[in-house]
């Protein structure tokens, strides 16, 4: 794979995660090209790759659309992502340490700062949050489950989810947060599990309610 290649799958890729391309947009050759600063051949080949990610899809006609996906899909993404974070908070909670826990409160306490202020810092947020569950994944020594969840954690769908958290929505996220460190410190893997799961269910009927998606 060429490094234009990779050049172009990188920029786009950061395109379509900072959410500026609306679910079912379509782009064409031409503006991706533009967008990772690159000629269209290389733009072909990045957009293959995040075919295969779900980020992009291709339509009969062979055009291009920022992946929009309907509640059944929506739904698959996070009963996935609920049985593999599930099993990541399992293992982690039988492998976190001191210094772990530490690392896990850190990132709770910029959590919980950037939605203390009369508007949340949702990219504040988003960072912190991201950091928190990255850890668990780290902790739970499975480099296999790493790699299939970062595809379904960095999707867009989890951007957009934290932007339409109300402000209770948030506050409850964080308490799940809470609620997590406990089990770890408790180093009670089926409670672990359990947090997680409820977590991950109650964004999913967040992000499918406010996106009006069909039943």
């Amino acid at each position: 794979m060429s490094r234009a290649s990779d050049t172009a799958y990188t920029e786009i890729r950061g395109f379509l995660m900072s959410g500026k391309a609306p679910p079912g947009a379509q782009l064409t050759e031409e503006q991706l090209a533009e967008i990772a600063g690159v000629s269209r051949t290389p733009v072909r080949e990045a957009v293959r790759r995040l075919e295969a990610e779900l980020l992009l899809v291709r339509s009969a006609s062979k055009r291009i659309f920022v992946a929009d996906w309907s509640r059944d899909d929506i739904d698959e993404m996070f009963t996935l992502r609920q049985m593999l974070e599930g099993h990541a908070a399992y293992r982690a909670a039988q492998r976190l340490d001191g210094d772990g826990i530490e690392a896990l409160e850190a990132a709770n306490r910029e959590l919980h700062a950037a939605i203390e202020g009369a508007s949340p810092d949702i990219e504040r947020f988003l960072t912190a949050n991201r950091a928190f569950h990255e850890i668990i994944t780290d902790a739970a020594a499975s480099p296999r489950l790493g790699r299939v969840l970062a595809m379904l954690v960095e999707a867009p769908v989890v951007l957009r989810t934290a932007r339409l958290y109300s402000i209770e929505d948030l506050q409850q996220s964080a308490r799940d947060h809470d609620e997590l460190i406990a089990a770890f410190r408790a180093h009670d893997p089926a409670w672990a599990e359990a947090i997680m799961g409820s977590h991950l269910r109650r964004a999913f009927h967040i992000f499918a309610d406010a996106a009006g998606t069909g039943r």
